[in-house]
């Protein structure tokens, strides 16, 4: 069964480089040239696409929540509503990153949060749709976004491999461009709790799809770690200042970072190789050096009967290998060897 999922015309598979998404979220702080310094930063490091968060605040918060005062040194604003408007982006502003991202040639879609965001974000033709972890049991939201025909990537942290499929069952039979991804929701994560050991569980349960590795650990090892073990998309947090103001700046990655993971995981799918075990030409002068051959232990005469202290074993490997040492012992010499010439089966008698 083949793993397929296409983006944007870049196709996503098993053979296929890691497609990385960088993951801005309210990483701009509410300002849209902060954001295209954040999308033109990811296209210079190598990520395939940049994506956003987009919420409708009113639709998604109760009104009691929307109200409540937020004293975080992290806030914008002294109501949590308020707080989460000044961080969101409108129509206008997302036409101007979308034509933005389109001029750099990176691709660029967003997290719907609710159904008036999806609607919202629908209606500027994105490329694909991203589904946060605590959505992953909104499987009204899920039906909705799934009937767009857009590429998902639905994101599992929290969830329970009862509620994965349950998702997975809901998305397929309308939208069968689906990416389920590993993530734990913490910000960061310990790493004892990324149990990235899932991303293998998935693709045994879900054969037919893409899966892929959301990482909210700090560093970049655990992302290389994701594709080996099988996820295609690999989603990490970006910003330009890990110190930033902003809860996720501090376990982002900034432009450095991700350009070093991105190298890496382009590396990662050519070392890979073929599994088919060989010797390579690089590592024939090393091998030369290294490697053994069977030679005199000391001056043989012609007519001895070798035994296994006759002969040793040295550098370089310009004779008969130390493998043939059980078709040495026991023959008889037809000529004389110096020590630490040559043992060669062609001076030897049966």
């Amino acid at each position: 069964m083949t793993r397929r999922l296409v983006v944007n015309n870049t196709v996503i598979d098993d053979d296929s480089d890691c497609y990385l998404i960088a993951e801005i979220g309210h990483n701009h702080q509410g300002q849209v040239e902060q954001c295209k310094q954040l999308f033109k930063a990811a296209k210079e490091a190598g990520a395939n696409a940049v994506k956003l968060q987009k919420r409708d605040n009113r639709a998604l918060f109760t009104k009691a929540m929307y109200d409540s005062a937020y004293n975080s040194e992290n806030a914008y604003a002294p109501t949590y509503g308020a707080h989460r408007e000044f961080l969101e982006f409108g129509r206008s502003e997302y036409q101007e990153l979308k034509a933005y991202a389109n001029e750099l040639g990176i691709t660029f879609f967003s997290t719907a949060f609710d159904m008036p965001s999806a609607d919202f974000l629908e209606a500027l033709d994105p490329p694909a749709f991203k589904i946060a972890s605590g959505d992953v049991t909104n499987i009204p939201l899920l039906k909705h976004v799934a009937k767009f025909g857009r590429p998902m990537f639905v994101s599992t942290g929290g969830a329970t491999m009862a509620e994965v499929q349950r998702a997975y069952d809901a998305i397929m039979p309308i939208n069968t461009q689906l990416s389920i991804m590993q993530c734990t929701s913490g910000y960061p994560p310990a790493f004892e709790e990324l149990n990235m050991r899932v991303i293998q569980t998935y693709r045994d349960a879900f054969p037919d799809i893409v899966i892929g590795f959301s990482a909210h650990d700090s560093g970049i090892a655990m992302g290389l770690a994701g594709y080996i073990l099988g996820a295609r998309v690999i989603e990490k947090h970006f910003t330009l200042n890990r110190a930033l103001k902003g809860t996720d700046h501090a376990f982002s990655l900034e432009p450095q970072g991700l350009g070093k993971l991105i190298r890496d995981l382009r590396r990662a799918r050519i070392a890979m190789g073929d599994g088919v075990k060989r010797r390579f030409p690089s590592e024939d002068a090393p091998l030369f050096k290294m490697g053994k051959k069977i030679v005199a232990a000391r001056n043989l005469p012609a007519g001895h009967v070798i035994e296994e202290s006759d002969i040793t074993y040295k550098c370089p490997a310009d004779g008969l290998p130390p493998y043939f040492y059980d078709q040495v012992i026991g023959r008889r010499l037809v000529v004389a060897l110096r020590e630490e010439e040559n043992v060669e089966l062609e001076n030897l008698a049966r």
